[in-house]
């Protein structure tokens, strides 16, 4: 009988994280979005990690970001999976790094949005990531590494960041 009684706390607790999220995602505009996407000065902001083995996490809230500007990358996720080898600094488990050097391929879709490739060149465990953008702001970010399994992110893309710009 009390499980009933905390299924609609939950219910509510959900719905308005989704009303939230649906909010902050579509008050950026067709027009707004295509700017800050080809201005490459846009955020992705992760909310769902999928990684290949275990279970889909939320994470929105925490400040897991990828700060895209026309010189860097600068990214801050989370990493769930299997690893091939261990990192030489274990309090950096996630992808957490600052590329200066990095191909950056922008392409649009025919039915609208964007398909974004990042190659970083000065960081060594990263080949690609792979950032499908909606022109509503949806982001569904795909990262590829050359020591731990693929691993996506979905969230929105936004012209601000939620953390201080780390150097």
């Amino acid at each position: 009988m009390r499980i009933f009684n905390t299924i609609p706390v939950w219910l509510l607790a959900f719905t308005a994280m989704a009303c939230s999220t649906t909010q902050q995602a579509s008050s950026t505009s067709t027009a707004d979005m295509k700017s800050i996407i080809s201005a490459r000065t846009f955020v992705f902001q992760a909310q769902t990690v999928l990684p290949m083995s275990g279970r889909t996490r939320q994470v929105s809230g925490d400040g897991y970001e990828v700060i895209i500007s026309k010189d860097t990358v600068n990214s801050y996720l989370p990493y769930f999976g299997r690893a091939y080898s261990a990192p030489i600094d274990p309090s950096r488990g996630g992808y957490d790094f600052v590329s200066t050097n990095f191909e950056y391929t922008e392409t649009p879709r025919k039915d609208g949005g964007w398909e974004i490739t990042i190659k970083p060149r000065d960081v060594r465990d990263i080949q690609q990531m792979f950032l499908s953008v909606s022109e509503n702001g949806y982001g569904s970010l795909q990262v590829t590494s050359n020591n731990r399994q693929p691993i996506s992110y979905n969230g929105i893309v936004t012209a601000e960041s939620s953390r201080k710009r780390r150097k």
